[in-house]
């Protein structure tokens, strides 16, 4: 094994450079009856962390 094989990484770590850059999620489910579709969601979140250069879109209540 190489040393990048048994590197182990900890969740929290992975965590903080996920939201340190931002992570896209999409996806949609389709509910399907014989061929019929019924329902269909379709999924888009942006997660990210929050601080002094990348404020909050949501206005702080007073």
């Amino acid at each position: 094994m190489t040393v990048i094989e048994r590197r182990e990484v900890a969740l929290v770590d992975l965590l903080d450079r996920l939201l340190a850059g931002g992570v896209v999620i999409t996806g949609d489910v389709t509910l399907r009856i014989a061929d019929v579709d019924l329902v269909r969601i379709d999924l888009n979140a942006l997660i990210s962390s929050v601080n002094a250069q990348v404020p909050s879109p949501f206005e702080e209540s007073s």
